[in-house]
């Protein structure tokens, strides 16, 4: 027994120091300003992420293709990445005002602009945790493009195999694929990638696009023909960081001028000295809480509450969606659409101009009426960013400063869970920033006994800050769940909002020292069980009941407070 539980802590112990020097090279290379992913530059990144093995981008040790993992990361790149070969990352450089088509991943808010045939732009907006997430993705989509480039090579003179022909063949025929080419065609492409025919077929519809129904086969392609440019041509991939993005990174540019926006929203609505609370959470379940009741009062006569949620939730209810839109923009909500490079759009509720139907959303008298910011979801680092700003006080036109009156701050969330399944959910007491000594300790407003009896699992503890969600491993997270630390789950934000709560309150003064924070999220993955991770696919209908439970008990302690 002792040595099972020695050489897991050995196991955790040589996963954390790769993850350690995963980011100490990237941090290198940055400074540096470019590298070649799979050249000599390249390599300690290569052998940290085979080191590692992230649950994610399960069988990237092995020789075959990881087809899971090559769907999870090519949905977070951007459109057409696998045919560049050169790709530089930049800042907001003005690309929005040029002929250049903004590309935008389907996972991933971020703008990505294609130069020409061989290379790609990608903005980072959003902090330090963007450039990880990227550079840890493109690390392993080359290393998975060399895999199929040894497949392709069948000598020392670098001849192709037949199967590699035959893919090609239908690649440059460049006409629509019939039922039974592309049969043939993805019976040539299981050779290549030492999958079988079935193995294609169960995922090949989940890589298509409108536009390109068999971009399966064109991926691989792609990916190997780039793959046997570097090892007989010698013409590397490279990626760059532009030196406007090394000159610009951590100084808060694009955060600040979003809470400017909001705080002077805020200054010209004559909200800015009423209770202020702030909500990290999606652009919806906080807004159909508070306005479905009104708008679609027969509907909700007629169905439970997490049924009209759930109705809301579906792309085909978009009549339904906009009644309760046209609804909260005529009783006090303001939708502010970013513009600062953020990604993060921001709502605005005046809940002096809402009469609820339930008591649980009543208020006392109007001049305290809450008044709720909804900021939608930062990315990793740029949580810090975003709140220490907003939390910072405002220069008015009289040039004095005037301190928020920050009552609480609260967020909603999703998360890896380490025990339990999808949709259940989390109460932290502490968030622990991974690589780091540093953790925070805090009083969560949010029980376990408040979200109790909903039929979902509640679990409370520790949660885990991790440097990036896809960089985790079964051996680092059981390690984090079964010692002493007891961690419950693992995200990306909690740590970095902590960090700007608390100096925001007990060091800076910007806000008072006993400003009420309000946490929990719902799990989207449990990555210690096979078949679980975030890889496997979405939530579905799932999450609505976690995230519309969470939102109503957030609220319904803001409204007492104002009551009380």
């Amino acid at each position: 027994m002792r040595n099972i539980i020695h050489t897991g802590r050995n196991r955790a112990q040589e996963s954390t120091n790769a993850i350690e020097r995963m980011y100490i090279t990237m941090r290198h290379l940055f400074i540096r300003g470019f590298y070649k992913p799979m050249g000599v530059s390249g390599e300690t990144l290569r052998e940290a992420l085979l080191t590692l093995r992230p649950e994610i981008y399960g069988t990237i040790a092995e020789d075959k293709i990881e087809l899971n993992g090559l769907l999870y990361v090519i949905e977070r790149l951007p459109e057409g990445i696998e045919e560049c070969r050169f790709i530089n990352l930049t800042s907001d450089e003005g690309y929005t005002d040029s002929h250049f088509k903004a590309i935008i991943p389907a996972k991933r808010r971020r703008n990505c602009y294609r130069i020409d045939d061989e290379q790609m732009n990608i903005e980072i907006t959003r902090g330090r945790s963007e450039i990880y997430d990227i550079l840890t993705h493109l690390t392993f989509l080359f290393i998975e493009s060399h895999k199929i480039m040894k497949y392709i090579i069948i000598d020392k003179e670098s001849n192709v195999s037949r199967d590699w022909r035959k893919l090609e063949s239908f690649i440059k025929d460049g006409d629509p694929l019939s039922q039974k080419d592309r049969e043939i065609a993805i019976t040539h492409t299981g050779n290549i990638l030492g999958r079988t025919f079935e193995e294609l077929m169960n995922v090949y519809d989940k890589f298509a696009t409108p536009s390109n129904p068999d971009k399966f086969l064109h991926l691989i392609y792609n990916l190997g023909r780039l793959a046997l440019r570097e090892i007989i041509q010698e013409e590397k991939r490279t990626i760059t960081f532009s030196p406007v993005l090394r000159e610009r990174l951590g100084h808060h540019i694009h955060g600040e001028v979003w809470a400017q926006k909001i705080k002077s929203t805020l200054w010209e609505k004559g909200l800015f000295d009423r209770p202020i609370h702030i909500i990290s959470a999606n652009m919806h379940s906080v807004m159909n809480t508070l306005f479905a009741p009104i708008a679609l009062k027969e509907m909700c006569k007629k169905k439970k509450r997490f049924e009209v949620y759930e109705a809301l939730s579906n792309d085909d209810n978009q009549d339904i969606r906009n009644q309760v839109h046209k609804e909260a923009s005529s009783k006090g909500a303001y939708y502010l659409k970013d513009t600062s490079g953020t990604n993060i759009n921001v709502q605005v509720f005046d809940t002096a101009k809402i009469n609820h139907p339930e008591d649980n959303f009543k208020i006392g008298s109007t001049e305290n009426a809450p008044v709720i910011i909804v900021m939608d979801y930062a990315f990793g680092e740029q949580a810090y960013e975003t709140i220490d700003e907003l939390l910072k006080p405002y220069t008015a036109e009289d040039e004095k400063t005037y301190h928020m009156n920050v009552d609480s701050v609260s967020l909603m969330g999703k998360a890896g869970i380490l025990e339990g399944g999808k949709g259940d959910i989390m109460i932290p007491n502490a968030h622990l920033f991974e690589g780091t000594a540093d953790n925070y300790p805090f009083k969560n407003e949010l029980l376990k006994s408040d979200l109790e009896g909903q039929g979902l699992k509640v679990f409370d503890g520790a949660m885990i800050t991790v440097l990036g969600t896809s960089l985790q491993n079964k051996d680092l997270l059981k390690f984090f769940h079964d010692s002493t630390w007891r961690v419950i789950g693992l995200e990306m934000e909690g740590a970095h909002y902590q960090k700007a709560i608390q100096a925001a309150s007990k060091l800076r003064g910007n806000i008072k020292r006993d400003v009420k924070v309000r946490y929990a999220y719902y799990a989207s993955d449990n990555p210690l069980e096979t078949g679980s991770t975030l890889a496997s696919g979405g939530l579905g209908t799932t999450g609505v009941k976690p995230t519309y439970l969470i939102t109503e008990k957030i609220l319904n302690q803001i409204f007492k407070d104002a009551r009380e």
